[in-house]
Formats: C-alpha cells, structure tokens, sequence
C-alpha cells in the first residue's frame, strides 16, 4: 500500500469514531481560522511509533518556549505576507504591477528564511525536529542558490532607485523623460521657508493600500519608464523568470506543518488559564496498564469555559490483567463525558500532543472503535437491536488485542434480563481479545 492510500484508509478509520468522542469538535475548534493550512488532516492521522510519539512531543515541548515560538511565529508571518503577494500577483493586470507582486514575495520570503535560521542558531534546541531544521536552514542558506536569490533580489531592489524620471504634464498630454540633469529642490525649499516655521508639520504622508491597482494612465507611464530604463526592467523580468520556483520545499513544508502544533498550543493556553492541566502521556504499545490523574474532556471543556462552569475532572487506572472499565450511575451522571474522555485521551496521546491531566500513561493502540447509541434509522429494514448487535459483531470480528473499545449504553432497546445476556456476552467476547474497553452503563432505565 503506498503511503497516500494508507493515509486515506487511516483517515476513513479515524472519521468512523471521531463523532462519537466529539473529537471533530476538538479539531474543528482548534483549527478554525487556520483554513489556509488544511490542518485537520494532521489530527486523523495518529502515529504508530513510541519514538515517533516522543518526536513530536521533543517539537511541542520546545514551542512552549516563548522565545523559539516568537522565532517561528514571526516566520510564519513572513510566509502568510509572502502567500499575500502571490495572492496580489493574481488579482494584478498589467504585467509590470505582477512582476511587482513577485518580487515583494521573493523579498518577503528570504527575509523570513533568514530571521528564522538566526533565530534557531541563537537557540537552545533540545527537540531533534528543530535541531534538524535549523543544520538544514544553516546549509539552505550557504547554498549558492540561496546566494544568488539574495543577491539578485538586492540588486533589483536597489535598481530602480537609479531610475530617475520626470514626467511633463500638459493638457492631455503626458510626457516621460529622463532626470538626469534636474536636481531635487526639496530641500531649498525647505531652507528657503524654514524662517516661517512655527511648529512642526503635520506628516500628510499615507501608505499605498495592498490592494491597490494601477489605473491605464498609470500603466502607460510606467511602460514608458521602463522604456527609458530598459536594462532595469529587463533584469526584473529575467528575475522573475528565474525564480518562479524560489519557496523550497521543506521551508513550504515546515510553515504549513508547524501551523498543527501553534493552533494546538494556543487551546491548551486557553484552557490552563481556567486552572485546568496539561501533560505529556508516556505512550506505550508494550504495557497495557493505563491511568491518568485529574483529566477531563476537552470537547465539553471548550463549553463550559466560555459559560463560565465549573469543569469536573476524573482520574482512573487500569493494573496487572485488568482491560474493561464498566461505568454505571443515572443519566447526565457523567458516564458518557468519561467514555469519550477516556478514547480522546488516547487518541491525542496517540498524535504526540499534550493531553489534558496532570500525568498520564496510556496505550499506544493500532485502531479505536466506539458504539454510541443513535436514533433508529426509519430507512433501515432491521430493528434498533439488530442493527446493534450487527454493528458490534463487526467491530469485534475487526478488533486486535492492540485495539480500543468504548461502548456507550449499549441494547437500551431490549429487556433488562436480555440486555445483561448479551452484554455479558459481548464482554466475554472483549475479555478473549484483551483489548482495552471502557463500557457505560444507566443504573436504571425506563424500558421501550
């Protein structure tokens, strides 16, 4: 299987549970605003590795220092500016106000490229992935191609500026020529009414709006200056030619993936401002013994803050040959919010991000399953409770021992006496696989 294939077969098995643990809307809040980067695509992908794991939370610890997050921050910046420009060059119509739009993005982009290897050389780096990424920006940026770019980009910005023109303006005529002898009379004017000077001026100077484009007269001036200075303008065209493939690729790679880690640090700063903790879970495909303290769910959390409630936090552990947690108690008692805490904890571990709680040890599972009871389907021949014993029989022909199951209030459609019969044997099936399971169940119920 190639990697894209596996990536959407993951993706497909992600969004299958990802409703039911309200982790679509975890991400859809982590993400919001970072459209431009397709984030959510990081969050259905869980790694399969410990050390891939640990890799990623070496990236999230070194962000939590403020100093490397600015670094990065500002470049991401850079970047965003530079997509700006691009963004301009197509909204642009003549062709000269385009080759603008490139250079201001080709500046724009080695400015950042810059800033940011001076910024992770100066650092103390203790996350391999930075470490890496800044021996490469330390090479990237010796490179004779690298050289170049910077070169040529500081050449045609400084070209122009020895492009003087006039222009003579009569009637409706509009004539360009070359500035070569007037000289500039601002400052003899300056000293000549400096006498009359009562205060300081008001500056009536005004930045060019981004969006600004060229009218046809504008247009045609410039073609004419460009006539005037063809060796200028040529060299600008040449760049431009030149250099249309300048962004490399890992640096376009690094600006969108780091995106992933900001948007995720930014939550967790939200929610450890109402009191609520964060750790990094020691993840584990070799012991199944679980636990994590003060932990909570993030989707509802992402509720109560703004409303200003309190958040109950849960702690559990699972020791020696213990897999299955059964959960029971009367309705809104809690059970479900624990169910979804316990798989969003793993599946957030299971990405190497930090997870809500003050300490955490959790399995490193190979898939996640999870029933939640749903309204009858009226276009459904079957029955409610042969859809549910359909839909759990497939899961557990799926299943491994290295899997995770949460069940919520399963077979509330059936008779008390034969809900009990077929739990019992849906956990024996469970308990043959020794996989992870946590089941919920009402203390009473009112029987359909």
């Amino acid at each position: 299987m190639n990697a894209r294939l596996e990536r959407r077969v993951r993706r497909e098995k992600a969004s299958e549970f990802l409703g039911d643990l309200n982790l679509d809307r975890i991400v859809t809040f982590i993400t919001n605003g970072r459209d431009e980067y397709n984030l959510k695509r990081f969050f259905y992908l869980p790694l399969k590795g410990q050390e891939a794991v640990r890799y990623r939370q070496e990236v999230f610890r070194a962000l939590e220092n403020r100093e490397l997050l600015q670094f990065v921050r500002s470049f991401a910046e850079g970047i965003r500016s530079m997509r700006a420009h691009l963004a301009l060059f197509n909204k642009r119509y003549y062709k000269l106000q385009k080759q603008a739009c490139v250079l201001d993005a080709i500046e724009t982009y080695r400015n950042a490229t810059v800033a940011l290897t001076q910024g992770l050389v100066s650092a103390g780096l203790n996350s391999r992935g930075f470490r890496e990424l800044r021996d490469f920006l330390v090479r990237y940026s010796a490179s004779e191609d690298f050289k170049v770019l910077r070169g040529e980009t500081e050449k045609i910005r400084a070209g122009p500026q020895g492009g003087r023109y006039s222009l003579h303006i009569q009637s409706a005529r509009v004539t360009v020529d070359r500035n070569d002898i007037e000289g500039d009379y601002s400052q003899e004017v300056l000293q000549t009414f400096e006498k009359f000077r009562q205060a300081d001026p008001r500056s009536h100077r005004f930045k060019t709006p981004a969006w600004f484009e060229m009218n046809h007269i504008e247009a045609q001036i410039l073609n004419l200056v460009a006539k005037l200075h063809e060796g200028i303008f040529a060299h600008l065209d040449e760049y431009c030619s030149r250099f249309q493939g300048y962004c490399h690729e890992v640096i376009a790679r690094f600006d969108r993936e780091v995106q992933f880690y900001i948007a995720y640090l930014e939550q967790m700063e939200q929610v450890k401002k109402a009191g609520l903790p964060f750790c990094y879970a020691d993840m584990t495909s070799e012991s199944k013994e679980v636990e994590a303290l003060d932990t909570y769910d993030l989707a509802l959390v992402n509720q109560l803050i703004p409303a200003r409630k309190d958040v109950v936090t849960n702690s559990f552990y699972l020791k020696g040959p213990e897999r299955i947690i059964v959960v029971y108690g009367p309705n809104q008692g809690g059970k479900t919010t624990f169910a979804r805490t316990f798989g969003q904890l793993h599946y957030l571990g299971a990405l190497g991000c930090p997870v809500p709680g003050t300490s955490a040890k959790l399995f490193l599972f190979d898939n996640i399953f999870t029933h939640f009871e749903k309204e009858e389907d009226i276009q459904n021949l079957r029955g409610k409770l042969e859809d549910e014993l359909i839909q759990i029989n497939d899961i557990l022909e799926k299943a491994t021992p290295n899997s995770i199951l949460i069940l919520n209030e399963s077979f509330l459609s059936t008779t008390l006496n034969d809900a009990v019969f077929l739990s019992r044997e849906v956990m024996d099936r469970i308990a043959s696989l020794n996989m992870l399971c946590v089941t919920s169940w009402p203390f009473s119920t009112k029987r359909r």
